[in-house]
């Protein structure tokens, strides 16, 4: 009997696994599509920007060191399909105040157009045990990990409403699904993106804006070369049990999983769950625009 109830459930969810490309939404198309990368200057960003500009998207890039900056918009900018394409660059720190983010943003749609796709992958990592973190770093983490993507996605999020069409991405980490030895504060942190993540999805799913996380595993990044320099011997022995990946290679994965927006196997189970949560949410959502239309037409 068990086997037979064992059966029935794998069937069961190998059946939402195969239909749940077909109710995803339409891949989004780069060619001319707006995109901004948070953390473009280097490693991942970088990468992530290369390949959507490779795709014929304009590009924005955000970061703090205007001078990496330039110097990713030139490597981006050789990487060009067609002589349309702009790289455009934005020196800002997105975790510390949210009105200058919301102006720089504002500018970038000024010049580019709405934003289609956001990117939000300014981070940074640090592994140390526990008692021996000063204590300014739990919140310096959680400042730029988690306010530095709550911030820009606060900026575009209005305008995809109202245009209803968008992506956002959260890049969280692998240390963002199982806490690790060395990542206390880091962890949570990259944590905190799923819970944020999984949230707003609900409130824009009605909108046809679709919200995807990445956990990509060590990456070969100025970020990690300089995370392993205080790095704890445990952490290092566990990190080395799964190798490094090339930022490249992330990209390529990260942008795909952004433009056609795939359900993950476990994932699919929780279907019947969301499929009535949305409902609500949408539901809810239409009785307020026809208050709003009625409260005009009075």
């Amino acid at each position: 009997m068990l086997l037979v109830v064992a059966a029935f459930i794998v069937a069961f969810v190998l059946l939402l696994y195969m239909v749940s490309p077909l109710i995803s939404p339409k891949p989004l198309k780069l060619n001319g599509a707006h995109v901004v990368v948070t953390g473009g200057s280097s490693g991942i960003g970088k990468c992530i920007a290369i390949e959507c500009y490779k795709q014929g998207a304009f590009i924005t890039l955000v970061a703090r060191d205007e001078s990496k900056l330039l110097q990713a918009k030139k490597e981006v900018e050789t990487y060009a399909i067609n002589d349309k394409q702009v790289v455009l660059c934005i020196s800002v720190d997105v975790s510390k105040d949210y009105e200058q983010v919301e102006s720089v943003i504002k500018q970038a749609q000024e010049k580019l157009g709405p934003v289609d796709m956001l990117v939000n992958c300014a981070g940074t990592s640090l592994a140390s045990r526990f008692e021996e973190v000063e204590v300014s770093n739990f919140k310096r983490l959680m400042e730029i990990n988690y306010l530095g993507s709550v911030y820009p996605t606060r900026a575009v999020i209005t305008t995809m409403k109202e245009r209803r069409v968008g992506r956002i991405m959260f890049v969280s980490s692998q240390a963002g699904q199982i806490g690790l030895f060395g990542y206390t504060a880091y962890s949570p942190s990259k944590f905190a993106l799923r819970g944020l993540a999984e949230s707003l999805q609900m409130e824009m799913k009605p909108y046809n804006i679709y919200i995807t996380v990445a956990y990509p595993p060590d990456t070969d990044t100025p970020g990690f070369a300089e995370e392993n320099k205080t790095k704890p011997l445990e952490t290092k022995l566990i990190s080395e049990t799964s190798g490094v990946c090339q930022p490249e290679q992330v990209a390529k994965v990260v942008v795909k999983d952004a433009v056609i927006v795939t359900m993950g196997l476990f994932r699919t189970i929780a279907l019947f769950y969301l499929g009535s949560f949305d409902s609500i949410v949408r539901r809810c959502m239409m009785k307020r625009e026809q208050l709003k239309t009625a409260d005009k037409s009075e």
